[in-house]
């Protein structure tokens, strides 16, 4: 049963689909029979007219980030409308958004699950490699330095504090044609945006409500 908050995507091959309702309609009932029941809202709908040939969707881009402003997951009604390329699919998963396919909902874990074990056979094929390199190194008497994986280098942890900031940056992209839009309707003060992202059903990126400090940050971004 479905709950929480959705984003549904919604997509036809050519103009003529798109402008007569084609196969749209459709997809619509098949979102709406997967979402019956349960504690649910669809915040957005986005519909698209484009081949699934092409991985450039600018409507997609939009549910996804909607996604992430929303906290919320994107619905398809079935899943070639998304795309037949795992690659893409891969995409989503970066993205940090969920997605479910309408007539086949465990597709979103097998998919992304398959993926996940050839990406880890990868990488343990390459650690595997690795070793192996610094044990013939060590038998040559090659003298090896470095933390050896326990503790984090200070490379590793300037990585990690980067990819830290890119996410809150890129979060902060994603809100700011809000914020305008806020700010623009009079709600000019820290207080008066965060009480319009809540109740426009925006959560923090820790899923709660905004306060005072975290606008304040968040702005420092934009």
């Amino acid at each position: 049963m479905a709950d929480g908050k959705w984003i549904s995507y919604l997509r036809v091959s050519t103009d003529r689909q798109g402008k007569s309702g084609l196969g749209i309609e459709a997809q619509r009932n098949g979102v709406a029979e997967y979402l019956n029941g349960g504690n649910w809202s669809l915040v957005k709908e986005f519909v698209e007219v484009e081949s699934g040939k092409r991985i450039d969707r600018p409507r997609l881009d939009e549910a996804i980030k909607a996604c992430r402003i929303y906290g919320a997951k994107l619905v398809i009604a079935k899943l070639d409308r998304l795309s037949r390329d795992a690659h893409f699919l891969l995409g989503l998963e970066k993205a940090g958004v969920d997605f479910v396919a309408a007539d086949m909902p465990n597709a979103n874990r097998l998919t992304v699950g398959i993926m996940a074990m050839v990406a880890e056979e990868e990488r343990r094929m390459i650690s595997k490699r690795t070793k192996d390199a610094l044990a013939a190194a060590k038998r040559r008497g090659t003298k090896l330095g470095g933390d050896r994986g326990v503790v984090p280098s200070k490379k590793a942890r300037e990585m990690a504090t980067e990819t830290l900031q890119a996410r809150a940056n890129a979060r902060a992209s994603d809100l700011a044609p809000i914020i305008r839009e806020l700010q623009a309707a009079g709600k000019t003060s820290l207080r008066a945006i965060a009480e319009g992202l809540n109740e426009a059903g925006i959560p923090t990126p820790r899923k709660r409500k905004w306060s005072v400090v975290q606008v304040q940050r968040l702005l420092g971004r934009i």
